[in-house]
């Protein structure tokens, strides 16, 4: 277009005012106003149609089609996208061809472009950001589904109308010219890419690939006010980056607003230098954003709403299968001491949350028992509701597996096992004078959120484990091994909020006290051990070293190998000082809680003491009983 003789145009061309604009510049029929905007592939123009009296913005591709059959390719495609019918698609008012140039003409009253209101409003908050990311990714999402792609998205390619809506104009606009661009920038020509990828259902893929890179591209940009890479053309920024360039793009640090770390991970997935890290379809990418947006509100929408709706319809975990013989078997107990019922109840993890739960908010709501706080040791639960309320509890179970399909349900119980594996060995580490069930109990809790989100979002939860995994080295390409994401990356960039989330929002849900989820908060990876202060801060940390000791050690791949063997090793110096452990405690509690599970045994009395010292019927998790359990009698 930029060498059109036809009518005085230039592509470069800058809005004028009027006391000093040019003579009306012609294109057809329609009298150009200003260029809106341009990118190798596509230009916008503000023109003034006659006909109907009204403005009317103008879409061109930048690369005139070669030949007939180009032209006719480029209309069926363009046809074929103004036939969708979806409110975050732009109408189009009317394809045409002017001088071998085609063109769509889009109505003003659709609205802006979001390069203007740009202009206008310079650094947008990030939820205002995210909304209109989401709006674009719905219409793609629909475009993308009746295989149509767009091909060159970019700010003039968006319109934002009165409502702060946004929708998605110039479908199939930019024709050959990204292809042409994306060839150019391998290197290869058109032809060698056409005998190599003749598949048009390749073709439409890849097509939808570029489509998300580029949206991605588009929220850094308008998350931190400045084009990725100094480049305001996604096109041009897409051939800097893997697998065309070896430019990496994160988002920087220094933002005109704050960005929240589960966004950030959202928009560093986009642009991951490792392909497979990225999003593989525009519903994942909307999912993301969506879940992430809704977290915001004041309504409580997101997963998290969700979550506690599925609460209420599916339970929080389903039973393990033989749940009747075990419900039997604590009946049959009722003349027994209610820690060797407790002992009962702990095989199963669905029950013992259940019994957790029902407790808690009946004080709560102030219906069936009188407290100061939250209760968590089972033998007081038991002891207040008796073997009738164990019973009552059982029976609001849902039966494994749930919901969950075969496949499902064999993650579900890995996670299970995994957690239970981290329950033993926080019992193993427990100084001497802490209550065993209750180091248990809340080793078992700082892992809510991972059972929360197997067994609530089984496919999001497969998603997230793979973006953990690391790619492995390549020795013959001369690749070396690539990390994966790290949990709370990959949570957020799947589900738009952290795995602890989840968690917190159950315990809440629950009723559980600020005491009680302070230590089911497992202590983050990058904070700093200090010695604790409390028996409550004790407890915490014992869990939080087995969780910690029995993921690093799960990542290692063999639990002798000289990986896990060297994750031990930096469990201990972690918390040595705080706990008074080493690396021999550390892998001889891994190991005494490997050999219980497998023999379906209790636990050993470990190396750093027990209760022996303690009635079997007493209540307090440590040295006090209100460090866990506020306002329990001793």
């Amino acid at each position: 277009m930029d060498n059109f003789t036809t009518v005085p145009m230039a592509a470069n061309a800058l809005p004028q005012s009027p006391a000093h604009a040019n003579p009306t510049r012609a294109f057809g029929r329609f009298e150009l106003r200003r260029l809106l905007g341009k990118s190798a592939g596509t230009m916008v123009w503000l023109a003034h149609d006659p006909r109907s009296g009204a403005e009317t913005m103008l879409s061109l591709p930048r690369v005139q089609p070669t030949d007939a059959a180009a032209l006719e390719h480029w209309q069926r495609d363009v046809r074929l996208g103004s036939r969708l019918d979806h409110p975050n698609l732009a109408l189009v008012a009317e394809i045409g061809v002017q001088d071998h140039w085609p063109f769509i003409a889009v109505e003003r009253s659709q609205g802006i472009t979001l390069k203007e209101w740009l202009a206008l409003h310079p650094n947008p908050k990030p939820a205002e950001v995210v909304g209109w990311v989401t709006d674009l990714l719905h219409g793609l999402a629909f475009a993308h589904d009746a295989g149509v792609a767009h091909l060159d998205l970019q700010l003039h390619s968006l319109l934002i109308d009165e409502r702060g809506g946004v929708s998605l104009m110039g479908l199939g606009v930019a024709g050959d010219a990204a292809r042409m661009a994306q060839e150019a920038a391998r290197g290869r020509s058109i032809e060698r890419t056409m005998a190599m990828d003749p598949g048009e259902l390749r073709a439409r893929r890849a097509a939808a690939a570029r489509d998300l890179l580029a949206a991605g591209i588009l929220l850094q940009h308008l998350l931190t006010g400045q084009p990725v890479l100094d480049q305001p053309d996604t096109a041009l920024v897409i051939g800097r980056i893997a697998p065309l360039g070896r430019e990496l793009v994160r988002l920087p640090w220094s933002t005109p607003l704050p960005i929240p770390e589960a966004l950030r991970a959202i928009a560093n997935r986009c642009t991951s230098g490792q392909e497979r890290l990225r999003y593989q379809n525009t519903r994942t990418f909307l999912g993301a954003l969506t879940g992430w947006l809704d977290s915001q509100s004041e309504e409580g929408g997101g997963p998290i709403g969700l979550l506690i709706d599925r609460l209420h319809s599916v339970g929080h975990l389903p039973a393990l299968p033989g749940l009747a013989a075990r419900v039997a078997r604590v009946t049959n107990l009722e003349s027994q001491r209610t820690d060797e019922i407790a002992d009962q109840v702990l095989d199963d993890m669905a029950l013992s949350f259940e019994l957790l739960r029902t407790l808690n908010s009946a004080q709560v709501q102030g219906t069936q028992v009188q407290g100061n706080g939250p209760v968590l040791t089972l033998r007081r639960i038991i002891s207040l509701i008796g073997v009738n309320g164990v019973r009552l509890a059982a029976n609001t179970l849902r039966p494994w597996p749930g919901p969950l399909n075969e496949t499902q349900a064999a993650a579900l119980q890995v996670t299970l096992d995994h957690v239970r594996l981290a329950g033993q060995t926080a019992q193993a580490l427990r100084p001497k004078g802490y209550d065993a069930q209750v180091v248990y109990l809340i080793a078992l809790l700082q892992n809510l959120g991972r059972l929360m989100l197997r067994y609530h979002f089984a496919d999001e939860a497969e998603q997230i484990e793979q973006l953990m995994k690391p790619a492995l080295a390549n020795r013959d390409a001369h690749v070396a091994e690539q990390p994966g994401l790290s949990e709370e990356a990959a949570s957020c960039a799947v589900i738009g909020v952290e795995i602890e989330a989840l968690g917190t929002a159950v315990g809440r849900h629950w009723g559980l006290g600020d005491d009680v989820m302070h230590m089911v908060r497992r202590l983050p990876r990058e904070a700093p051990v200090r010695r604790p202060d409390s028996d409550a801060e004790v407890l915490r940390l014992t869990a939080s070293a087995a969780n910690d000791v029995v993921d690093a050690v799960a990542a290692a791949g063999s639990p002798t190998g000289p990986r896990a063997l060297a994750a031990i090793g930096q469990v201990a110096q972690r918390y040595g000082r705080a706990l008074g452990i080493n690396a021999r405690d550390v892998g001889d509690a891994l190991q005494a809680a490997r050999e219980a599970l497998r023999k379906g045994v209790p636990l050993p009395t470990p190396r750093r003491g027990d209760l022996a010292a303690v009635k079997a019927d007493a209540d307090a998790p440590g040295a006090t009983a209100g460090a866990a359990e506020p306002g329990a009698a001793a």
